[in-house]
C-alpha cells in the first residue's frame, strides 16, 4: 500500500479529516495537500452531471479520472506517480471521501458558458 492509498483508505473509513489524516496528507503532498484541504473546507469542490470542478483563485479546473486541466498538472507533475497530484485533484479526492462535494444537477459544459 502506498502512502496515498493509506490516507485515502483512512479517510474513506472515518469520513472526516482527523488530525492524523491531515498530517498524512501533508507529509505526502505538502503545500498542495494544504491547499486541497482549504478548498474542501471552503466548499470549492463542485460536481456537475458531466464533471467535477474545483474552484481555484482565478479559474475553475475540471478534475476527471485523477487528472486536472490546470497548468501544474499538465506541465509539472508525472501523471503516473500517484504522489504527484495537483491540489485540485487532491481536493476532489478528499471532498468525495468526506462528503463535502457540492452537487449541482446541471451540465457544467452548459454552465461554463455563462461564467
Amino acid at each position: 500500500m502506498t502512502a496515498v492509498d493509506d490516507w485515502r483508505a483512512a479517510l474513506s473509513e472515518t469520513g472526516e479529516l482527523t488530525p492524523p489524516i491531515v498530517e498524512r496528507i501533508l507529509d505526502v503532498h505538502g503545500d498542495r495537500g494544504q491547499r486541497a484541504i482549504e478548498a474542501v473546507s471552503e466548499g470549492r469542490v463542485k460536481e456537475y452531471r458531466d464533471f467535477t470542478v474545483v474552484v481555484g483563485h482565478s479559474d475553475e479546473y475540471v478534475v476527471e479520472d485523477g487528472g486536472c486541466t490546470c497548468e501544474d498538472s499538465q506541465y509539472n507533475l508525472d501523471p503516473a506517480d500517484p504522489e504527484e497530484r495537483c491540489w485540485h485533484a487532491l481536493a476532489a479526492d478528499i471532498a468525495e471521501r468526506v462528503g463535502e462535494v457540492d452537487y449541482h444537477d446541471m451540465w457544467y459544459s452548459e454552465v461554463r458558458d455563462f461564467l
